[in-house]
């Protein structure tokens, strides 16, 4: 697996040039959608304002780890004395759930900021529009407050720009919080990319995650046609060709077999690697720059396709599973998945080269 620090920073530029006048949370959670949460941290480190991340394990990870910049937790505090963890590490938790209450009474420190989430039509996290005004008046004067209140939501169906929910909810979030000082922070990938974000109010965050790290947030896209560039690259050896003549079947269960003679190619990654076992036959891969079909079932250590096309291959060739010319988003289509399952299941095992 290749990462590319020079496509996550091209990446950032590219929200920023989006969502113009905007602070921007780097989302990191889920080690960074795969690509190593540490390594993301320090590519972005000074250029985004903060990051966000799932949970408070995360960002406790990065604090330890040297990072300084503000940090978001998304989920906010599980248990009672993460209340003090977010201040002793200088995190900014989310509130988004009557549970986290108590805790948050029995808790007399600062924090540098505390997020109140809305629920205005995702139906997960949130609390109800309307007790804005009520959060406000019970915390605004509590400690953990000094910081600063702000306010959040997000949005179901922003990877479909047209769809109505997301001016219902956009409508919804803006009259609850008109009256009420704070941050806000609505905008995803995809509404950052769809223009939902717009050049945000004084005071607004922008939470892109996927974007960052090169596949199109919106449903059908892939990240070129946003001018995204792949972070993740993941290629992996010809191991092995033979000569199939027709009638030959390839691998488990005999799924596929040859209608002419094939040449073909055993590439060493499976699904052990995070390639998904139920990618098809005809799933593309790249073959010195050609695109070469998967044949067969992917097995946990390799996978075979047919590189008939492409005579000049041979054993030690590298092929692209996904990355640099072969967005993941394609693959994704091709085995009914979604491209931040792939990039999030890729294997440790996979040795790692940096650009």
């Amino acid at each position: 697996m290749r990462r590319d620090a020079g496509s996550l920073r091209h990446n950032l530029a590219r929200v920023r040039a989006l969502a113009p006048g905007c602070r921007v949370w780097a989302v990191i959670k889920a080690d960074a959608y795969g690509h190593g949460i540490e390594w993301a941290a320090a590519q972005l480190d000074g250029r985004a304002d903060g990051f966000a991340v799932s949970c408070v394990e995360e960002a406790v990870y990065l604090r330890e780890a040297g990072v300084s910049s503000p940090i978001l937790v998304l989920q906010g505090p599980r248990a009672a004395m993460d209340w003090k963890t977010c201040a002793a590490y200088r995190l900014q938790p989310v509130l988004h759930d009557e549970g986290q209450l108590p805790g948050l009474a029995a808790f007399h420190g600062e924090l540098p900021g505390l997020w109140i989430k809305l629920d205005t039509g995702m139906h997960r996290l949130g609390f109800p529009p309307l007790k804005a005004q009520i959060l406000f008046e019970q915390l605004h004067r509590r400690p953990a407050a000094r910081g600063g209140l702000g306010w959040l939501t997000h949005l179901a169906c922003a990877d479909q720009p047209g769809h109505p929910q997301n001016r219902a909810q956009l409508d919804q979030f803006a009259y609850s919080v008109s009256e009420l000082p704070g941050h806000r922070s609505v905008a995803n990938s995809a509404a950052v990319v769809s223009g939902l974000a717009g050049a945000g109010p004084p005071g607004e965050w922008v939470r892109p995650g996927i974007m960052l790290y090169g596949p199109s947030p919106l449903q059908g896209g892939e990240g070129p046609e946003q001018d995204l560039c792949p972070v993740m690259t993941v290629t992996a050896p010809l191991i092995a060709i033979k000569a199939l003549e027709p009638g030959a079947s390839v691998g488990y269960g005999a799924t596929w077999s040859a209608t002419r003679p094939v040449r073909a190619g055993v590439v060493a990654i499976g699904y052990a690697d995070g390639y998904p076992r139920h990618a098809p036959s005809g799933t593309p891969v790249l073959v010195h720059g050609h695109a070469c079909p998967l044949i067969g079932r992917v097995s946990m250590d390799m996978l075979e396709i047919d590189i008939t096309s492409v005579p000049a291959a041979r054993v030690g060739d590298w092929v692209t599973l996904w990355g640099d010319g072969l967005p993941v988003e394609r693959i994704a289509r091709f085995a009914g998945t979604i491209g931040y399952e792939l990039l999030t299941r890729v294997s440790g095992r996979l040795r790692i080269a940096d650009d």
